[in-house]
């Protein structure tokens, strides 16, 4: 079959199959005498493997090993489980990273008025922190006699903090003013 048939039989478009092709995640297809790619059921079955691996967030890099595991039948069950966990607990560390993402912009939005003042959380939260790196961060009320609890105080006034324990921000300082951001 030619690579418009083995990618619709696959599920993979053609250009992902070359792809896959030139960076050696599948072997070159044999030629016709025409020049064409020509695919087999065999070729059609990792194609398969290949896009499963993908849709369960496996980078390129591990399919590659899951690969030459599936090929080898002498390895050991072990060695896969251990690359499927370790993808496992990186697909959780993400997973707490957009949690704290979405609460942290729903709290902010939950907070913004949405009418024609030019007061607005979203964007005081946004231009005084730095929220990739702090998404996670927790704060702890009790024992920082800085904060206040639940909010942040900024030259514009009262921003709040998230809703799930991530603070919007850390302490920013800008030289005349200290930024502090925290949850309770």
């Amino acid at each position: 079959m030619n690579i418009g048939q083995a990618a619709q039989a696959s599920g993979v478009t053609a250009k992902m199959i070359r792809y896959y092709e030139s960076i050696g995640l599948m072997p070159p297809s044999p030629r016709s005498e025409a020049g064409y790619r020509r695919y087999g059921e065999q070729d059609l079955h990792l194609l398969r493997f290949i896009r499963q691996a993908r849709r369960l967030g496996f980078g390129i890099d591990q399919i590659r090993q899951l690969l030459a595991l599936w090929q080898d039948r002498g390895r050991s069950s072990a060695q896969v489980k251990a690359l499927a966990q370790s993808h496992v607990d990186e697909l959780n560390q993400r997973i707490g990273e957009l949690v704290a993402m979405r609460d942290t912009l729903s709290h902010l939005a939950m907070h913004c008025h949405g009418d024609d003042r030019p007061d607005c959380p979203i964007l005081e939260g946004l231009a005084s922190a730095d929220l990739p790196g702090n998404l996670g961060a927790k704060s702890d009320c009790a024992t920082n006699a800085a904060t206040t609890c639940g909010t942040a105080t900024t030259q514009s006034g009262t921003v709040p903090a998230t809703a799930t324990g991530a603070p919007v921000g850390g302490a920013v300082g800008d030289g005349d003013t200290q930024v502090a951001r925290h949850v309770p």
